[in-house]
Parts: structure tokens; sequence; C-alpha cells
């Protein structure tokens, strides 16, 4: 059986670049320029080496299509179209970081054009305080003209499990979740999504348009040993739709695509989680009865792993130590429906702000969020400025008013 294809509309296709910049705006500015570098999507893999040379115009689909012919891989994020700059330049979640680190993390080198027009490298070894910069801070420092990234032996198929539970049945779900979490391996992947089930196979009919909690899970390392770790996830309640099966790295990477499609709108807000408590639980549940628009998605993406034991000033990323990323991202059609849904997206954000640990994902930052900088950088926040100020005193390059 075949991963779920999230298909919702047929004609409707989403763009994104660059994680969360292409739905909040900051990709463009008014009364500035915006450089194109789609052109520059080349990937070249030398898999003796075990690294990826990629091109700042790369998506993620671009990226693993050239690694997975010679089954490597590293951490991406859960959307094929997103760009692998601006999703790894603000740190990079995806099915491998708790495996691998984050995509940051995976970084080797980078080449930089900063505001001076000088042409730089940036590693451990040249220039290392634009390095430490770049993993984690953002685009703000330079125009990056390529990535080197450090892959791993993954695929062509991992083990893959989807399980969908009434919304009726949140509660229990997400509590048996955070208990199946919390003795996971690193090897897996997972995180817990509250959605409106989409109106298409293979989904029961008489589920179609209702809420359901969805927790979807994969391996990275053997097959058999996947299958087997990923049956636990399987062992709760009475779910609307159960999927075990390997299944193609890149195809896993492709399967929620088309559960945000172009041309929709949307607002987003993020929080770390402190913990997945039985009080948070509760307070999303009482929040989830009506999801406002058809590709609204409450996501609890699992951390810990090789994101934890990196030591939070080793990169401008500090969120080290949460378990988890709590993401409320909205999406509907009509223009009309804007208050009712940025309203309900305020008010949940907020009502979960009490189990959060302070700290804000920058990659999920939505146009609103310029007095979330320090949030979203913590204890780095300082030596970043430090930093930006040295590489570009006059503020040539912008990102979210900063």
């Amino acid at each position: 059986m075949a991963a779920v294809n999230f298909a919702r509309e047929e004609g409707l296709r989403p763009t994104m670049r660059g994680g969360a910049h292409g739905v909040a705006g900051h990709a463009v500015c008014d009364n500035g320029l915006m450089i194109d570098l789609s052109l520059m999507n080349s990937v070249t893999v030398d898999p003796a080496a075990r690294v990826a040379r990629v091109g700042p115009g790369a998506v993620l689909g671009d990226m693993d299509a050239a690694t997975q012919k010679h089954g490597l891989a590293t951490t991406g994020g859960v959307d094929s179209r997103t760009g692998v700059a601006g999703l790894t330049l603000g740190g990079g979640m995806g099915w491998l970081a708790r495996s691998f680190g984050l995509a940051l993390d995976n970084l080797i080198a980078l080449e930089v054009v900063t505001a001076d027009g000088q042409h730089r490298s940036a590693s451990n070894d040249e220039n290392p305080d634009l390095f430490w910069a770049l993993r984690g801070g953002g685009g703000r420092f330079g125009v990056v003209t390529a990535f080197e990234f450090q892959l791993h032996k993954v695929g062509p198929e991992v083990a893959m499990a989807q399980v969908f539970h009434p919304g009726s049945d949140a509660a229990g779900a997400l509590r048996f979740f955070r208990d199946y979490m919390a003795k996971a391996p690193d090897q897996v992947g997972a995180g817990a999504m509250v959605m409106t089930v989409p109106p298409v196979e293979p989904f029961p009919e008489d589920h179609h348009g209702k809420t359901a909690v969805a927790l979807v899970g994969c391996y990275s390392g053997a097959m058999e040993e996947g299958m087997q770790v990923l049956q636990g996830i399987r062992e709760y309640g009475n779910p609307i739709l159960d999927v075990l099966t390997p299944i193609p790295y890149a195809d896993l990477q492709q399967s929620f695509d088309q559960a945000t499609p172009e041309g929709a709108r949307y607002y987003w807000k993020s929080q770390y989680l402190s913990e997945l408590s039985d009080e948070a639980i509760d307070t999303l549940v009482t929040h989830m009865e009506s999801l406002p628009g058809p590709f609204t998605t409450i996501a609890f993406e699992c951390m810990g792993g090789a994101i934890s034991r990196v030591d939070p000033a080793e990169t401008a990323f500090p969120h080290r130590k949460a378990p988890f990323n709590f993401g409320v991202w909205a999406g509907w059609a009509e223009p009309e429906y804007d208050d009712i849904a940025i309203g309900w997206t305020r008010k949940l954000h907020e009502a979960m702000t009490p189990y959060s640990t302070g700290g804000v994902y920058a990659n999920y930052l939505d146009h609103d969020d310029s007095d979330k900088m320090k949030a979203a950088f913590g204890e780095n926040h300082d030596r970043l400025q430090a930093i930006k100020k040295k590489y570009d005193p006059y503020g040539l390059f912008r990102i979210g008013g900063s």
C-alpha cells in the first residue's frame, strides 16, 4: 500500500520555497530588491565521500532525487517543494532529524556573497563566525550561493506508518503518541497532526470533511527492524485508516505536498513545548472541534534524538532541548474568512503558551511576528546581532524587518 496522498482539489498545486518564508511573505519586500536564484538548482553528489553540493535555488525534491540515486539522504523538511536554502538556514526539521540532526547540523560548508560584494567560504575552518550564524540565523547575513551537506545511508525505501484516529478520540490518541515517542529510538522520525479528512480515497467516505488525528512516523534504519518498531504506533484505539508499509523515501517526502494548495490563504503560529502534558492536550482538544478551513493543520513535530545532543551554543539554532515543536497552520480559501481563521489561530496559540518553553522556530514566524526574533534565537540573539553588524553593518539584507 502506498502512502496516503493528501490531494484536495484537482488543479491546485502549491509552490513553497524557503520554509515558511513563502507563506509569510518574507521572500519579498516593499521598496526593495528580491534576488531570484531559482535557476541555480543543481545538486551534485559525491557518493564515496557522502557529500552533496546543492545550489540555492534547489528544492528538497531536487536534492532527494539526486541523493537517493545513491541510497543517500540528509535531513530535509516534509514538503518536497520547500527551498533547501530557506529551510536549512533557519533550522531544518524533517523525518530524519532525530537520526542525523537538523538540516543545518549536516552542513559542512557554504559559499556566501556578503553585503560588501565579497565571495566568502564559511565553514569551521574559514569564517567560522559566519558559518555559526548561518546555521540557524536565517538569510540575513548574505546570499548563500552553495551548500555542502553530509549525507547518510537512507533508503531507497524506509518503513512508514500513517494511522488516522477520529477527532473524537484526539485526547487518547495524542497521549498514546506522546508515550510511544518517549520510548522510541532515534531512528523514528514522527509527528502528530490534527487535520480535516480530505474527500479522497482511501479515507472512508463517512469521515470525509471531519476532524482526525494523524500519527505519522518513518524509520531511517533497517527495514525489518523499522516495520517492527513502527508496529507500536498502531497499537491503540480504532483508527479510521491504518497504513504500515515500505515506501521509497522520496515518495514519503512528497506525500504531504498537496495538503497546502497554491492560491489558498495561510496564517501560521508556532512555539516549542516543554512537554506534551495531559493539560496541554486537553487545552488543544477544547479548540479543535471546528478547524477554520480545509487546509488547516495543528502539528506536533517530535524533536529529541540527535537534535538534542548538540550544544545550544554550537550553532545559532538554540532550541535543542524542547521535545516538541507545536505549530498551528491555518489554511482557507475565501478572503472573507480571514478574520475568523486568523483569530482562531491566535486564540489557540495563546491558549497553548503556558506549556511553551518561550522559544519559537524561526522558519515558522509569520508576517506579524517581528517581535519574536529574540524568542527565535534565545541566548544566541546578541551574538547573532554582533555578527550581523560585522558582515552587514548597513542592513542590506533584511527579513521580517530585521
